[in-house]
């Protein structure tokens, strides 16, 4: 599926004023963030997600009633009616929801919240058919898919970003690999078959003479996947055949190559690669200390002013200062790609997929609120579960676009 990349804005949001009803609900719930398993489909490899340790916040409440303009930070209320969030997608979300579930349900026990990786393609479709209350995704809706479900948001939590590793066993751990979206098309593709292919010297003359003339093995995701879409966004930006021929979507029709392989989710990928001497992958930042400690290398990658610069937390920020003042009001805006000369050239926001109706009144607050507290810098956004992920926090103008769409959910 191939569909144009534009910034897609929906009519502009008046003043939306939402009395904020406090219910007080029975029982309690006590939340662990357990584990997810993945499978490796064209290897028969299996992996397990690590859980990650949370820290603990308090969160800010106060009691009564409060009104939300979509601007400034929404009061959470005090207490909450007993009910069951399903959360489900984004392999490289899902880290993130586990920092935060625990946290979130300390100060409100009587909410329970299911999460799962199963990729951002399921998440959006299962929001869309409302077998869950939030399909995490790190790609936006398409125009068709925003079509299909016309009742569905697409609300930013946070910034992620996208890495590139290599499993290479001749190049030093200290060592970064140069790769610039048009050789990585042409990997992928099938044009640049082997590691010391003359483009890839000429990017890397400090380690030519340790590259290999071994075969390529270019690993990409199974499942409907917003590492696929933010992947093949920047093949699509900086290689014509690609934009052409493939385009980007959270699932493409790779072109067919005798060494390619395909893995389920981001654990998937890193085990995958770990397992693979030679191979290449795109995995999402959350697993970047799962795929160093793997042994995998990770790529400097060329930005749009032609430098190569590394995954840090300010390169990313810079691609988060350039672009971020661009979001339209139903946030719909590939970050990839971004001017600059520092900025980290494969950033995206982290989208949680939501219908406007949901099945009651006491869900609908409930939805709200975990929303809410998410996008809170003393929140969800803390840096303390937020550097551990590898995330950046969402700039002041996109939280407040964020909450004024969350305050459209209702029963």
């Amino acid at each position: 599926m191939k569909f144009e990349r534009k910034a897609i804005s929906t009519a502009a949001i008046a003043a939306i004023v939402v009395v904020v009803i406090v219910v007080v609900g029975a029982g309690a719930y006590v939340a662990s963030s357990g584990s997810k398993t993945t499978t490796v489909t064209s290897t028969s490899i299996s992996t397990t997600t690590n859980t990650l340790t949370s820290t603990s916040i308090s969160v800010s409440t106060s009691v009564g009633t409060s009104t939300q303009t979509g601007v400034g930070q929404p009061v959470l209320p005090s207490s909450l009616a007993a009910e069951t969030i399903s959360e489900t997608g984004s392999t490289l979300l899902y880290p993130l929801f586990n920092l935060w579930v625990p946290n979130f349900t300390a100060t409100y026990p009587t909410i329970k919240i299911n999460t799962a990786g199963t990729g951002s393609g399921t998440g959006i479709s299962s929001a869309g058919a409302g077998t869950v209350q939030i399909g995490a995704s790190d790609a936006y809706l398409t125009p068709a898919q925003a079509g299909q479900y016309p009742n569905l948001l697409n609300i930013p939590l946070a910034i992620s970003a996208q890495q590139i590793n290599y499993n290479l066993p001749m190049i030093p751990a200290t060592t970064h690999l140069n790769m610039t979206g048009n050789i990585l098309a042409q990997i992928y593709n099938g044009t640049i078959t082997y590691w010391n292919d003359p483009q890839i010297v000429a990017v890397n003359p400090g380690v030519a003479s340790l590259l290999p003339h071994d075969t390529i093995i270019p690993l990409h995701r199974s499942d409907g996947s917003g590492d696929t879409f933010i992947f093949t966004t920047y093949l699509s930006d900086t290689n014509t055949w690609w934009n052409k021929n493939v385009g980007f979507a959270t699932s493409v029709s790779w072109p067919s190559l005798p060494s390619g392989q395909a893995a389920l989710g981001n654990g998937g990928m890193v085990q995958a690669a770990s397992q693979t001497e030679y191979s290449i992958a795109y995995i999402g930042i959350s697993y970047l200390q799962n795929a160093v400690k793997a042994g995998l290398g990770y790529a400097f990658l060329q930005n749009r002013a032609g430098n190569f610069v590394d995954i840090t937390q300010a390169n990313i920020q810079s691609a988060v200062n350039a672009m971020t003042s661009s979001t339209p009001p139903d946030e719909t805006l590939s970050l990839v790609y971004a001017p600059g000369t520092n900025s980290y050239p494969i950033i995206n926001y982290e989208y949680a997929i939501v219908s406007k109706t949901q099945s009651d009144s006491g869900m609908a607050q409930a939805v709200r609120t975990l929303l809410n507290w998410a996008i809170m810098g003393n929140g969800g956004n803390s840096l303390s579960f937020l550097n551990q992920v590898g995330f950046v926090p969402l700039p002041a103008s996109t939280q407040a676009l964020s909450w004024a769409q969350v305050a459209q959910i209702g029963p």
